[in-house]
C-alpha cells in the first residue's frame, strides 16, 4: 500500500510539474516583450548592486549618490558595447559590396573550370544572386545585437529601480543569497574568459591578416556566453570572408582551426577549471535549457539559459517534493530510499 501511494504522489507530481510547465512556457512566449529586459535587468544589478553595497557601507556615500554612480558605471558600460557594435556594424556594411563581388570572382573562376565538364550553369543568375543575398548574410548576423541593445533603455528602468530598492545594510540570506552568489560567480568567471576567447580570436585572426579579425573577435566573445553552440558559430562565422579574401583552402582551413582548437581548449579545459561545480548542472541538461529557451526567447534566451536554469535548480531543491527534480538537472539521480518499487 505504501508503494501505491509513492506511485500516486509520484504520478501526480509529474502531472501537475508538466501541466506547470506548459502554462509557464505559454506566459514566458506571451509576456516575453517585458520578461527579457526584466531578467537582463536583474543580471545587470546582481553585477553592479557590491558596487552600491562597497560606496554605501565602506566609502559612507549617501545612498541616492551611491545609486547615481552605480547607475552612471552601468551607462558607461552599456555606452561601450553600443559603440564597439556600432563600429563593428559600419565596417561590416562598408565591405558587404566588396564581399559579394568577391564572390562573384570566385564563382566566375569555378565556373570557368567547369567548362571541362560540359556543364553551363547561368552565370549571371549566380552573380545577381550573390550580389543581392551575401551583403545580407553578412550584415544580418547583427540583427539579435541590436535588438539587445534596443531593449537597454527598458533594461536601464529595471535597474534604476533595483538599485534604488537595495538596502546595503541588510544583506540576502538563505536561498536567495544561494542564487545570487553562484549566477553571479557564473557570469563574472564567463565574462573573463569570453573576454580573453574573444582577444585570443582576434590576435589569432589578426595573425593571419583576416580582414575584420576585430569584428569576429567580439562575435567570439559575445557567442560564448552561448554554451557548447556559441563556440562552433564563432569559429564558422569568419570562412565566407576567409573564401572571398584568401580563394586558398589550406589558409580557409587555418582560419577555422586554429581559433577552433583555441576555443575548444579554453571551453573544454580552462573553464570547467575554473568554473569548480559551478551551476551544478548536467551538460545534457544544459543542452535542454539551450533549446527550451532559445525556442521561448530566440538568441536572448540562448544566452540566458544557464543563469536561467540554475536559478530554477536552486528553488527546486529548496522544495521537498521537487527535490528529486532539482537532483536531476544536475545529473543525480534520486536516493534510492526515495525510489518506487516498481516490482
Amino acid at each position: 500500500m505504501t508503494d501505491l501511494n509513492k506511485e500516486t504522489t509520484w504520478l501526480t507530481t509529474i502531472s501537475l510539474m508538466t501541466i506547470a510547465m506548459l502554462a509557464a512556457g505559454v506566459m514566458l512566449i506571451y509576456a516575453r516583450s517585458v520578461l527579457i529586459p526584466f531578467v537582463l535587468a536583474v543580471l545587470v544589478f546582481l553585477l553592479v548592486s557590491p558596487v552600491l553595497d562597497f560606496l554605501v557601507l565602506k566609502l559612507k556615500f549617501k545612498r541616492p549618490l551611491a545609486v547615481f554612480i552605480t547607475l552612471l558605471l552601468v551607462l558607461v558600460i552599456i555606452a561601450i558595447v553600443f559603440t564597439l557594435l556600432t563600429q563593428a556594424v559600419q565596417t561590416i556594411i562598408a565591405t558587404a559590396g566588396q564581399y559579394g563581388q568577391s564572390f562573384a570572382n570566385l564563382i566566375d573562376s569555378v565556373l570557368e573550370k567547369t567548362n571541362n565538364w560540359k556543364l553551363t550553369p547561368d552565370r549571371d543568375q549566380i552573380n545577381e544572386i550573390l550580389s543581392k543575398k551575401v551583403p545580407g548574410l553578412v550584415t544580418g548576423s547583427f540583427g539579435t545585437a541590436f535588438d539587445i541593445i534596443g531593449k537597454l533603455f527598458i533594461v536601464a528602468i529595471f535597474v534604476i529601480f533595483l538599485l534604488a530598492g537595495r538596502d546595503p545594510n541588510t544583506p540576502w540570506s538563505g536561498v536567495y543569497a544561494d542564487v545570487i552568489n553562484k549566477v553571479r560567480k557564473y557570469i563574472i568567471t564567463k565574462a573573463a574568459i569570453s573576454t580573453v576567447t574573444g582577444l585570443l580570436v582576434w590576435i589569432t585572426l589578426a595573425a593571419f591578416k583576416l580582414e575584420l579579425a576585430a569584428v569576429f573577435g567580439m562575435l567570439a566573445f559575445l557567442l560564448n556566453f552561448i554554451p557548447s553552440i556559441g563556440s562552433i558559430v564563432a569559429t564558422l562565422l569568419p570562412i565566407p570572408i576567409a573564401v572571398a579574401q584568401f580563394q586558398n583552402p589550406w589558409m580557409v582551413g587555418l582560419v577555422v582551426a586554429v581559433p577552433g582548437v583555441l576555443q575548444i581548449s579554453i571551453g573544454n579545459v580552462i573553464e570547467p577549471k575554473i568554473m569548480g561545480t559551478g551551476l551544478n548542472l548536467h551538460p545534457v541538461v544544459i543542452l535542454l535549457a539551450l533549446s527550451f529557451w532559445g525556442l521561448i526567447w530566440g538568441p536572448v534566451g540562448m544566452f540566458l539559459s544557464v543563469p536561467m536554469t540554475a536559478m530554477i535548480r536552486i528553488v527546486l531543491m529548496q522544495v521537498e517534493t521537487l527535490r528529486p527534480f532539482g537532483m536531476l538537472l544536475a545529473g543525480k539521480l534520486p536516493e534510492s530510499n526515495s525510489s518506487v518499487n516498481t516490482d
